[in-house]
């Protein structure tokens, strides 16, 4: 599997943990999926339009994995781009999509500790660069994002999340959601293997 960090912009993402609503639109707000689960597969607006797909169902698998009783992480926000078709494009990247999801650690001071993120992340990459070697049709960037966490005490608030962002290709949409679906399952068992650490 294919990564890389990503180097675009991450200063609009910034936020406070948990937030009220998104900046660029107000219906946009936080739900807690650790604590309401059902809402995974009613209520990500990007998403739903296209759950036909299996690529969206494995996302709200990796999304009920992260925000499950087993895990010591959990989610705050995500993202998807429907596959879009870009004719100058090569035939096998004809059509592309992309999105991201924003990854924490449930004990809210980790997130403050750059040695977390930065033993974390590293492991991510290597768990991903070992899981189907030959997939060249999806990649998954990760970034660290600034995020004041208001349960902090005022003078350990400043930490960081973790964006995990994702784009496939493909040279029809359906062709581009399968590759989304196996991008998905990689990341999914990526997560599973590097959650805890």
């Amino acid at each position: 599997m294919q990564t890389c960090l990503y180097t675009g912009d991450v200063a609009g993402l910034a936020r406070s943990h948990p937030y009220t609503h998104a900046v660029s639109n107000e219906a946009f707000r936080y739900l807690d999926l650790r604590a309401t689960p059902g809402l995974i597969r009613t209520s990500l607006e990007d998403f739903v339009p296209w759950s036909g797909y299996d690529a969206v169902e494995q996302f709200y698998l990796l999304l009920e994995g992260l925000n499950g009783p087993d895990s010591t992480l959990e989610t705050n926000d995500c993202a998807f781009s429907a596959p879009e078709d870009d004719p100058e494009a090569p035939l096998e990247r004809q059509f592309m999509c992309s999105g991201r999801v924003m990854v924490l650690f449930r004990h809210l001071p980790r997130n403050t500790s750059a040695s977390d993120w930065g033993t974390f992340t590293n492991a991510l990459h290597v768990a991903l660069s070992r899981t189907d070697p030959h997939f060249e049709l999806g990649v998954i960037g990760t970034a660290l994002v600034p995020v004041q966490f208001s349960d902090l005490p005022p003078a350990a608030r400043e930490g960081h999340q973790l964006m995990v962002s994702f784009w496939a290709w493909g040279r029809t949409e359906r062709v581009c959601m399968e590759n989304l679906a196996r991008l998905m399952t990689n990341l999914a068992g990526a997560l599973r293997e590097v959650d805890g650490r």
